[in-house]
C-alpha cells in the first residue's frame, strides 16, 4: 500500500534534504510535485488542496526556512499534516459496556464484508477476550450464510444457526435474542451487499440498524476501488450513519488514495485495515504509523508488535544462545521461516523498516520474494530429522533426493546449505564480539529473525 506515493515523495524529499538552505520557491516547487503525486495516488482533489495549503502555510514560515535542517523540517511538517488528515490519533473499535453489543457490518457486494466479519470476530475473541456470536443477514447472495458458518468454524467463533426463509430484520432480531440468552459480549451482523448503492439496500440496512441499535456501524470498503470507495462511504454515512470504516485489500493497493481521502471526506475514522487473506490479517489503523510508511520512515512500532505476537520469548532466547555459539540447525531455520510467514511475509516486514524504499530495486534483483521462503521451507521439509540436525551428512545422493522431494534443483539445495553454513559462521563470530560488536557490525538484535533468506 502507498508504494507509488512513497517512491514519488521519497524522490521529492531527497532533493530537498540535499539543499543546505531553502527558499520559498524551493518549497513551492516541491509541493507542486507532492500535489501531483497525491492526485496520481487517487487522493480526492479537495483533500489534496487542503493538505497542500496547510503544509505551505507552515513550511514557508521563517523559523522553518532558517532552521539548521530546513529540508528535514519541511518533511516533518508534511508528516504532521498527513497524520492530521488521516485522523490524528488511533480510534479503536468500541467495546460494549453493557453486553451484548451489536456491530453492524455494511458495504457493497465484493468488498470483503463476510471475511472481515470473521476477522473482526477472531480479533475480538483473541485480543479482547470477548465471547462473540456472528450472524449472516445476507439472504440474497447464494451460500452467503454458509460462508460465514464455515469461516466461524475456522476461527472457532460461534455463528447463529441458519433458519431458511427468514428475512434480514427477523434474523437480526433473533440474533440479538440469542446473544442475550447465550451470554455473548458481542454480536456481529453481516448484512447483504449490492453491486451499487440503491434504495432497497439502504432501507434494509436502516431497518436492521433500528432493530439492533448497533454500538458500531462499520463500512467495509475495498481500498482498490479508489475514489469510488469514498463515494460509497459518503452515501452510507448520509443514509445509515457510520461510526467507522474498515479498508480491505490494502495489500493489493499500491496507491492508497482511498485511505487518505476517507477520513477527510466523511469525517469518520478508519478503524481497521485488511492486509491479507488469512483470518489473522487485520490491523488497527494508526494515523501516525501510516504517515511514517507513506514518507518512507517505516513503522518499527508495528513491526515490534508483530514480532511480539508471533515469537515466543523463551524460544527466542534459546535460539539466541544457539546463534551465539554458531549451533543453529536447519530445524531452527525452518522455525524462523514460519515466523516470517506468520508476520506477513518478507514484503510485509520490509515495508515496515525505515528507508527500505531505496532498497526495493536491489531486493527485486536479489529475488527476495515470498516464493523464496516457500522454496526454502520445501527443501528443509524434504530432509530427514537427522539431516536437519546434522546438515554435514547431506552428500550428493541425499541432495538429489531432497531436490526431487521439494520440487527444486540440486543447485537450490546447495545454495541453501552454503548460505546456512555462512550464516552459522558469521553468527558465531559476532557472538564472540558481544552485543556491542554485533551492533557495530550492523546486526539488529530482533528475536525470531536470524538473517535474510538465501537467494535462489
Amino acid at each position: 500500500m502507498f508504494d507509488s506515493l512513497t517512491d514519488r515523495l521519497g524522490d521529492v524529499f531527497d532533493r530537498l534534504k540535499r539543499r543546505g538552505a531553502l527558499k520559498e520557491q524551493d518549497v513551492d516547487a516541491a509541493l507542486r510535485e507532492v500535489r501531483v503525486a497525491l492526485l496520481e495516488a487517487d487522493v480526492a482533489l479537495p483533500v489534496v488542496k487542503e493538505l497542500i495549503d496547510k503544509v505551505k502555510e507552515t513550511a514557508i514560515g521563517s523559523e522553518i526556512l532558517k532552521s539548521v535542517t530546513p529540508g528535514q523540517m519541511v518533511i516533518k511538517v508534511v508528516h504532521d499534516t498527513l497524520v492530521e488528515t488521516l485522523g490524528g490519533e488511533e480510534d479503536p473499535i468500541m467495546l460494549p459496556a453493557d453486553p451484548p453489543g451489536a456491530y453492524l457490518m455494511v458495504g457493497l457486494q465484493g468488498s470483503g464484508k463476510t471475511t472481515t466479519t470473521a476477522k473482526l470476530g477472531l480479533r475480538l475473541k483473541e485480543r479482547e477476550n470477548k465471547k462473540v456470536l456472528m450472524a449472516s443477514l445476507d439472504v440474497a447472495r447464494p451460500a452467503a450464510q454458509e460462508q460465514l458458518k464455515v469461516l466461524g468454524e475456522q476461527a472457532d467463533v460461534a455463528t447463529l444457526p441458519i433458519v431458511p426463509g427468514q428475512g434480514p430484520v427477523e434474523i437480526a432480531r433473533r440474533a440479538m435474542q440469542a446473544a442475550a440468552l447465550g451470554g455473548f459480549d458481542v454480536i456481529l451482523l453481516d448484512t447483504a451487499g449490492r453491486l451499487h448503492v440503491d434504495e432497497a439496500l439502504m432501507d434494509e440496512v436502516a431497518a436492521v440498524r433500528d432493530v439492533s441499535m448497533p454500538l458500531e456501524t462499520l463500512l467495509v470498503a475495498d481500498a482498490m476501488t479508489g475514489q469510488d470507495a469514498v463515494n460509497v462511504a459518503t452515501s452510507f454515512n448520509e443514509r445509515v450513519g457510520l461510526t467507522g470504516i474498515v479498508l480491505t485489500r490494502v495489500d493489493g493497493d499500491a496507491r492508497g488514495g482511498a485511505a487518505l481521502s476517507m477520513r477527510a471526506v466523511t469525517g469518520k475514522p478508519i478503524k481497521l485495515l485488511g492486509v491479507g487473506e488469512k483470518l489473522e490479517d487485520v490491523e488497527a489503523f494508526h494515523p501516525d504509523r501510516i504517515a511514517g510508511r507513506i514518507l518512507g520512515m517505516g513503522d518499527v512500532v508495528s513491526l515490534v508488535e508483530k514480532v511480539a505476537e508471533t515469537v515466543e520469548v523463551e524460544e527466542a532466547e534459546k535460539l539466541a544462545a544457539k546463534l551465539k555459539k554458531g549451533q543453529m540447525d536447519l530445524n531452527d531455520l525452518a522455525d524462523q521461516l514460519k515466523q516470517l510467514r506468520r508476520m506477513g511475509g518478507m514484503s510485509s516486514v520490509m515495508n515496515m523498516l525505515p528507508g527500505i524504499g531505496k532498497m526495493k530495486s536491489q531486493m527485486a534483483e536479489a529475488n527476495l520474494d515470498e516464493s523464496v521462503v516457500k522454496r526454502q521451507e520445501a527443501i528443509i521439509q524434504s530432509m530427514t530429522p537427522q539431516e536437519r540436525r546434522l546438515p554435514k551428512v547431506i552428500q550428493a545422493s541425499r541432495k538429489r533426493r531432497i531436490a526431487a522431494g521439494s520440487g527444486t534443483s540440486v543447485q537450490d539445495v546447495n545454495k541453501l546449505l552454503k548460505q546456512f553454513q555462512m550464516m552459522n559462521k558469521m553468527m558465531k563470530k559476532m557472538g564472540k564480539m558481544g552485543k556491542k560488536g554485533m551492533m557495530r557490525a550492523g546486526l539488529p538484535q530482533m528475536p525470531g529473525m536470524p538473517g535474510m533468506p538465501p537467494r535462489f
